[in-house]
């Protein structure tokens, strides 16, 4: 009853997103305006003429696009206490960024306005969208598990914290959904991830969980303890009620088919949002089409790069309404985070139009470009899931570089694979994922043509657990941290050789 109450509640908003549509060049026209008139009295509003902006145009002639690196001193300041800097008034709370694993952290301002409107608004859409997907859900019978990572002090400043997105989310989060979810702040804000997973396993083996939230390599964790404590074969034993899991964080692929071994029930549901530290951007509208849609009526205005153009000197930079169907972009936003023109890092390709659905296709620095190749992080995905598919192994963990010349003066792709069910024949497996990517990316097949500039890619076994080990040496295990796929340079994964070792 209390499931369909809520769907029926939430029947204004899926219209209102129903437009869509028809709408959506207006719609983020009028996101851009209301961005702008807030803080045209902060100090970038002022620096650059926010009060005499009128429209797109003239806001990308006066504004310049920016990274992390060009709005760190900012940043800096706003976590210091100063106000009224990006975004009006006092933020004092920073997701410590999850896109990379790297020793340097980022830290994005999260404002009150942008947990109300880019990440509340995504997740109260994300349960509207599948309640209308899946009219009989009944998952406000039971508990939500929802996997968050940890927060510490900002600075020592009253009242501000750094930490993971997630759980700057459970911090805050309005006191109605602490009434369906699981566990209780005090398990799901440990910082120590190891003792999280055990407390949660133990904490929820007795609920009736209908549907799981959190980033799918860091749930699997949680799961495959709860199953060890309960000493059942799989989940549907624990929770016969589970019917869904939103997910976001990492690529679903390799972990699509460990899911459904620990879940066996063809009526549970998998729904996949785009929920990064900067804000909330997509989700699945239609649980059969693995495009998402673009949440365009948020506090984000965006703008797009064609990855061909990306780096150059002056890019291509186009509205939503200026994109191409089928090209690679970078993604750039505007949020009232006091983000502003902020190339976010991830490549997207849009699948449609009216309303706009994309794919995330990876990350602009997470590819192999060493040989002309334009290797992307969805081609090394989609070829994984072949290569398993033909072999029956299923992919854990990886990563993937170039090795540039060896003794023999042959280049190659290699790759550091962590199996949670090996291939019989890794050779065979190596030479299915070599072909699945030829067939993939056709600047992968020219320089694989003949041997002549790429040889067949190298696939390194990975002992069990060696990528949380790594993770854990850096301080980033559990959370939302994520393993890079793909660099163009060798460090990430010479380290990681250097500890590939059995476990005594």
């Amino acid at each position: 009853m209390l499931t369909k109450l809520i769907g029926t509640a939430l029947k204004f908003r899926q219209h209102k997103i129903d437009r869509y549509d028809i709408l959506s060049e207006e719609i983020q026209r009028g996101v851009l305006s209301r961005l702008i008139s807030k803080s045209r009295h902060t100090e970038w509003g002022t620096r650059y003429g926010y009060e005499n902006i009128r429209d797109y145009e003239q806001f990308a002639l006066r504004v310049p696009v920016s990274d992390y690196d060009g709005l760190k001193s900012y940043i800096d300041r706003m976590r210091h206490g100063e106000r009224d800097i990006l975004w009006p008034g006092r933020v004092k709370w920073y997701a410590k960024s999850s896109g990379t694993t790297n020793d340097k952290s980022k830290f994005i301002p999260v404002s009150q306005d942008g947990l109300d409107n880019l990440h509340y608004r995504g997740g109260a859409d994300s349960v509207a969208l599948y309640l209308r997907s899946n009219p009989q859900s009944k998952m406000f019978a039971g508990k939500a598990l929802i996997l968050g990572g940890s927060h510490a002090p900002n600075y020592n400043l009253p009242h501000s914290l750094v930490g993971d997105l997630s759980a700057i989310l459970i911090e805050n989060i309005n006191p109605f959904v602490n009434l369906v979810r699981v566990p209780g702040k005090e398990i799901a804000l440990l910082s120590d991830f190891e003792e999280k997973m055990e407390r949660i396993a133990h904490y929820v083996k007795d609920c009736n969980i209908t549907n799981i939230s959190g980033v799918p390599s860091w749930m699997m964790a949680v799961l495959k303890r709860t199953l060890e404590v309960t000493g059942k074969d799989n989940l549907c034993d624990v929770w016969p009620n589970l019917e869904v899991f939103f997910h976001g964080g990492v690529a679903f692929t390799p972990y699509r088919e460990q899911y459904r071994q620990l879940i066996p029930n063809d009526h549970m549901h998998y729904m996949e949002t785009y929920n990064a530290s900067e804000g909330f951007f997509g989700l699945q509208s239609d649980l059969a089409d693995p495009a998402m849609l673009l949440m365009l009526d948020y506090d984000v205005f965006y703008e797009f790069i064609p990855m061909d153009e990306f780096g150059k000197e002056n890019p291509t930079i186009v509205p939503l309404w200026g994109v191409e169907l089928g090209r690679n972009y970078a993604m750039v936003i505007s949020t009232s985070c006091g983000l502003w023109r902020y190339i976010i890092g991830d490549t997207i390709k849009f699948t449609q139009k009216d309303p706009y659905k994309f794919i995330i296709t990876g990350r602009t620095k997470h590819f192999i470009n060493a040989f002309g190749e334009e290797l992307v992080v969805d081609n090394a995905e989609k070829g994984l899931r072949q290569a398993c598919e033909a072999t029956g192994a299923q992919v854990r963990e990886y990563t993937a570089a170039p090795v540039f010349m060896d003794g023999n003066a042959k280049c190659r792709h290699q790759w550091l694979i962590e199996f949670a069910t090996p291939p019989v024949d890794l050779a065979a497996f190596a030479t299915l994922l070599d072909q699945a990517l030829q067939t993939l990316n056709s600047d992968y097949e020219a320089k694989r043509y003949k041997d002549i500039t790429l040889q067949e890619l190298e696939i390194v076994l990975a002992r069990e657990g060696l990528f949380d080990t790594w993770l854990k040496g850096k301080g980033k295990l559990g959370g939302q941290h994520k393993i890079p796929r793909l660099s163009n340079s060798r460090d990430i994964i010479e380290e990681l050789m250097r500890i590939n070792l059995p476990k005594l």
